[in-house]
Order: C-alpha cells, then sequence, then structure tokens
C-alpha cells in the first residue's frame, strides 16, 4: 500500500486581478434585499434600470422579428455581427452624423457590458490609466482595473447641471493616460451635455493623444427639448469608439443586443482594432436571435419619444419622482434631461451619515425599499444615492412615502 500524506486543504481564493474590482449596483445591499425576500417580505426594487418589471415592455413588431427568424438564428455567426444588423447600425450612425466610418467598423456584443470589458482589456496594460466620469456608471471603473488599468476619476459638477468639470480633467491626465471616457446622456444623474461642453472634451482628447470611449446607451430618452449629441459627429482627427444597443431605448435589456462603432482617426489605432477583432472571435459570436431584431428596430426608432414627451408616462415619473425627492427634508436633486435615473443629494450632518451602504442597508430592512448609494457610482463621498424612476405614479408615490417616513428621524 502506498502512503500517501494528505496535505491541508487550501483555501481557493479569486484572483488578484479582482482586487480591485467592485460592481456595488448588485452588491450587499441587494443580497440583504434577496434575503429579505427569501423571508417573505415584499422589496420595491428602484435599483436598476431594467424597464418589463415595471411593465415597459418592447413593441410586438419586434418580439415578432425575433420570432420569425429563429431558425435562421440557430448557427453561428460572424464574429463581428449579422451583416444586415451592422447596415442598420451604419445607417443609425451615419444619420446621426458619425465621421469616417463604415459598416465594418462595428462589433456587435452580448449586450454593451460584454463590449465595455472587451474594449478595456484590448486597450490597456498594467498600469495604464483611464479618465472616467465621477460620478460613473460602475461596470466601466471595473473593466478598467480588470484589465490592468487605473481609472483616474474626474469630477462632474453637481452645481453646473453634472457636466464635466473640465479643468479637474486636464489635472489628471498623465503619461499613462490612453483614454477617455464620456457617458452621455449620463448614467446615474440624467444630465445630457452640450456642444461646447463635449468640443472642449475632444480639444483635450486631441491635445494629450487621447481616444474617446461614448457610452450613448441612453441617447433618446430625452426630456423637456434636450438634445443629444454624439461625440463621433464632432471630429474626424479623433479616434472614437461609441456603445450603443437595445437594452434602454428600446426596452430590450434580457436580449443582450449591443454594439460598439469605431470611427475617426482608425489609422493610428490599427493595432487595437486587431485587439478588439481577435476578442470578438475569441467569444465566436454574439446571440444571434437578437442580432435579427437590431434592424427592425432602428429602422422604426420613434416609438421611445411617446413615453419621453410632456404628458406621457416616463416624463411624468421623473416629474414626480423629482418633485416628491426635492420634497424631503435633507434631499436635493438636479433635474435629470436624460436616461431613466435621480442622483439624489443627503445633507449629510442632518443625518450624520458617515457609510451610505450603511444608510441603504437599514433603508431596506426597515422600509423594504431598495436604492443604490451614492458610492456604488464612485462618487467619492457617502452624501448621494440614485433612485429609478420606471415605476408608475402611485408606486412612485408609495417609494417616496417610504422614504419620507425613513429619513424623518434618521441618524446614522
Amino acid at each position: 500500500m502506498v502512503n500517501r500524506m494528505i496535505q491541508p486543504k487550501k483555501n481557493i481564493d479569486k484572483s488578484r486581478k479582482l482586487r480591485h474590482v467592485c460592481y456595488d449596483i448588485r452588491g450587499p445591499v441587494l443580497e440583504k434585499a434577496n434575503t429579505l425576500i427569501a423571508a417573505g417580505h415584499d422589496i420595491l426594487k428602484l435599483n436598476i434600470g431594467n424597464p418589463a418589471p415595471f411593465g415597459l415592455y418592447a413593441e410586438t413588431r419586434l418580439k415578432q422579428a425575433l420570432i420569425d427568424q429563429l431558425d435562421a438564428a440557430q448557427g453561428y455567426g460572424e464574429s463581428k455581427g449579422l451583416f444586415a444588423a451592422r447596415q442598420a447600425i451604419h445607417a443609425h450612425n451615419m444619420n446621426h452624423g458619425f465621421k469616417n466610418t463604415s459598416v465594418d467598423d462595428i462589433i456587435i456584443g452580448n449586450g454593451v457590458s460584454e463590449l465595455i470589458v472587451m474594449a478595456m482589456q484590448a486597450l490597456l496594460d498594467d498600469g495604464d490609466e483611464m479618465l472616467i466620469p465621477m460620478p460613473d456608471y460602475p461596470l466601466w471603473t471595473a473593466a478598467t482595473h480588470l484589465a490592468g488599468g487605473l481609472a483616474r476619476h474626474y469630477l462632474c459638477d453637481e452645481h453646473n447641471d453634472w457636466r464635466p468639470n473640465l479643468a479637474d480633467i486636464e489635472s489628471k491626465i498623465s503619461k499613462k493616460t490612453k483614454g477617455i471616457l464620456v457617458i452621455n446622456p449620463n448614467n446615474p444623474t440624467g444630465s445630457v451635455y452640450d456642444k461646447d461642453t463635449l468640443v472642449a472634451i475632444t480639444e483635450l482628447a486631441r491635445k494629450h493623444n487621447l481616444i474617446i470611449f461614448a457610452d450613448e446607451i441612453y441617447d433618446k430618452i430625452l426630456y423637456d427639448g434636450a438634445t443629444h449629441l454624439s461625440i463621433a459627429s464632432l471630429q474626424d482627427d479623433l479616434t472614437v469608439i461609441t456603445f450603443n444597443g437595445l437594452s434602454k431605448s428600446y426596452r430590450l435589456a434580457g436580449f443582450r443586443a449591443g454594439w460598439l462603432t469605431i470611427s475617426g482617426d482608425k489609422a493610428r489605432a490599427t493595432d487595437y482594432i486587431v485587439g478588439l477583432n481577435m476578442l470578438a472571435s475569441m467569444r465566436l459570436c454574439a446571440n444571434m436571435q437578437a442580432q435579427f431584431v437590431i434592424a427592425e428596430a432602428l429602422n422604426h426608432d420613434h416609438s421611445i419619444y411617446q413615453l419621453t414627451a410632456p404628458g406621457n408616462r416616463l416624463h411624468e415619473q421623473r416629474n414626480v419622482a423629482y418633485e416628491r425627492l426635492n420634497q424631503i427634508p435633507g434631499i436635493t436633486c438636479t433635474k435629470p434631461r436624460g436616461a431613466i435615473y435621480l442622483f439624489a443629494q443627503l445633507d449629510t450632518q442632518r443625518f450624520n451619515i458617515q457609510n451610505d451602504e450603511q444608510l441603504m442597508l437599514d433603508l431596506v430592512t426597515q422600509q423594504k425599499l431598495l436604492l443604490v448609494q451614492g458610492t456604488a457610482f464612485n462618487w467619492h463621498l457617502p452624501d448621494h444615492f440614485r433612485l429609478v424612476f420606471l415605476p408608475s405614479v402611485p408606486v412612485l408615490h408609495d417609494a417616496m412615502d417610504r422614504l419620507t417616513d425613513f429619513l424623518k428621524d434618521y441618524r446614522q
């Protein structure tokens, strides 16, 4: 008999690459909410921008387009995506003034989230830096760190309609800075940037030889006459990577259909583009079923305006949520001109808030209302939270009543 020494069991630890990666939108506060749900409690979830649970469904014609093409969607497709879908995306881009781009410069992904990770993996070496807005959509920061890079967060100014602070951006540019991210319309603030702001960002990118990443997933969700301008339409001597998809404007979040478009000066990005194409090939292709819906969506894309126009659902829900928030003592909020969120400020002295995650844990425990703390969006102070205004007006009133009752006597 062979005498084998039994080695002590070692812990199986996560990779060190994940050390600085977090996504607190689905973090400890959501885990607490799920524990409460398992115990039989009803939780009002206003934590993520998921239209379907609130009855905001895609148009029937889009679902029918999926059904009609199920047989054709059974096999693998091109790694960059279905050609007809990319043709429709290209036509959409041209209508929005994109410079120097073609069908071949489009990659379709399993949602924009997959493409964000791919874009950072293809670009960043260890120690490279990315300029990312603060507050941000946190997947961008997580993807930057996962790729070995460092997120340098530039300030968006709440007192200037949450526009980027250009001086702060430039102060954070170093020799290691590779690119700058612009989220417009912005998640979580709802800010829609004017042309002067976007042009100033392109001038900084030109001065410091930066690639521009433009997250424009909310480009059609606009209020009060706001207009969206794609930064890719402003210059042709800069490399711009623009992200968009079906999840928000077309209420197809679960279909996981997103795309990126490379435009502008592609000559200096030849090697980077090779890297993007390589990563696209490694995952074989994006899901084919959703790709057959893209052309139908983009060729008839006016339905979203029926939700955002005055008197219609999203417009009225935004107004109710905004007005009710600002009526709560100790809360102030800038009125969003785009997207589906309110990013509200708390009076930390009034409530003695030291830890905004604990605030959200207390809220979901006591009032069964799930929101997201501001630091989850890489905001630097524990004095904000994000609320989704997708529910109907009566549900929003219920949420505001709960929040009002909770904060009435709250002290951390």
